[in-house]
């Protein structure tokens, strides 16, 4: 595909998701029907794509609409190139710019069109963040870094690098988490990497890592994740001690990756269905990583940002708080409740917890912490809540 043929691709595709499709269902979608794309285009028009959620308001200004066509004539303004070069309308190029759309279009103005920001989110922003709210919203106009967790049990970060390096992925160690490597170049062999084959690496964020790195975890310990989704913090504290790990989740589909990624690492992580999780309690420690809004996250699901509406929000806000009532049953006298989120809302993390404090007497606070979305981290949040005894 020629540079060009890239764009129109990615406009059909922004117009797809603009009419209500999911920003990955819309990606599969064109690249089934188009066989002829490689992957090299195929990771181009992804880019587009996403780069194109994710400054959606201020691509739209720029571009005087916001259709798919809008959206990329935007994000050609802002890397300031020669629009006619791409707008040809041969050999499957967008068509010639017409004389309204060489009209259209301004530099951002408004503080929400320039950060890229939902107005009735912003203030939320703000209030949550104070003066780190606009570098935390320009954080993630960008693309995320990949990030890879050394699995310590098989091999060390010094080997994992010379490994990786073998198979064209080079990386950099990370700046404070010990356990995590930076991906500078060649993240898509990633998969097909030894070292990823054998188990002595994960994909994993920097700052998820984090959250399983300050767990108080120690040998023997009974430990379930209780929102496992892909298991990616159920692997994690594998690796950290001889721990009895179980993991569970509402919508089992989401651990289907689970066995084989604990085959790779050669660890044992034991299933639970929803009903069988009390006859298993009680455990040592209990790791709710709750569903929230994904505010961290949003450079690498962008659409999820345009999706979120304050009642979506509510509907978040009361499941965080049904799981952890739900899961403050399962722990031990002794045992920690740990909440996490990959949210920097407020109204997500700390007052989450205090909410569940103030409904449940006997429990406090041992511990909390907070990741910011930056260049070298998602944005996390988790506590560590033990019983007052």
């Amino acid at each position: 595909m020629t540079p060009a043929a890239r764009i129109q691709a990615a406009i059909e595709i922004l117009d797809t998701i603009q009419e209500g499709a999911p920003a990955e269902q819309a990606l599969t979608r064109w690249a089934r029907g188009s066989r002829y794309a490689g992957s090299g285009d195929r990771a181009a028009v992804r880019d587009h794509v996403f780069s194109a959620l994710r400054c959606l308001r201020s691509f739209a200004v720029l571009g005087g609409d916001t259709t798919g066509r809008g959206l990329m004539i935007g994000a050609l303004k802002s890397q300031e190139k020669n629009l006619d070069e791409m707008f040809t309308g041969t050999a499957y190029a967008p068509a010639v710019l017409t004389d309204e759309e060489v009209a259209k279009g301004s530099a951002p103005k408004d503080i929400c069109d320039r950060l890229d920001m939902p107005d009735w989110l912003w203030p939320l922003f703000q209030n949550s963040l104070g003066e780190q709210a606009e570098v935390t919203a320009r954080a993630l106009q960008h693309r995320a870094p990949v990030h890879l967790r050394v699995n310590v049990k098989k091999t060390d970060v010094s080997a994992a690098l010379t490994s990786l390096r073998d198979d064209g992925v080079t990386c950099d160690l990370h700046l404070t988490v010990e356990t995590a490597l930076t991906v500078n170049n060649g993240s898509r062999r990633v998969r097909q990497s030894s070292a990823y084959q054998s188990g002595s690496i994960e994909i994993q964020d920097a700052a998820s890592q984090a959250v399983v790195n300050v767990l108080p975890l120690s040998d023997g310990m009974r430990v379930l994740d209780y929102c496992a989704g892909g298991g990616g913090k159920a692997l994690a504290m594998v690796a950290q001690a001889k721990l009895e790990v179980f993991a569970h989740d509402l919508y089992p589909d989401r651990m289907r990756d689970l066995p084989a990624r604990a085959e790779r690492a050669e660890e044992k992580i034991t299933e639970l269905t929803t009903d069988s999780v009390a006859e298993n309690a009680p455990f040592d420690l209990v790791l709710c990583d709750s569903p929230c809004s994904g505010s961290g996250s949003w450079r690498r699901s962008p659409d999820a940002k345009w999706n979120l509406t304050q009642e979506k929000l509510n509907e978040f806000m009361q499941i965080q708080s049904d799981i952890l009532e739900a899961a403050a049953k399962l722990a031990s006298t002794n045992g920690v409740l740990v909440y996490v989120t990959c949210s920097v809302l407020n109204e997500e993390n700390v007052d989450s917890v205090n909410r569940f404090l103030s409904s449940n007497s006997g429990w406090k606070i041992a511990f909390q912490k907070s990741w910011p979305v930056s260049e070298t981290t998602d944005g996390f949040y988790t506590a560590h809540l033990t019983r007052d005894i």
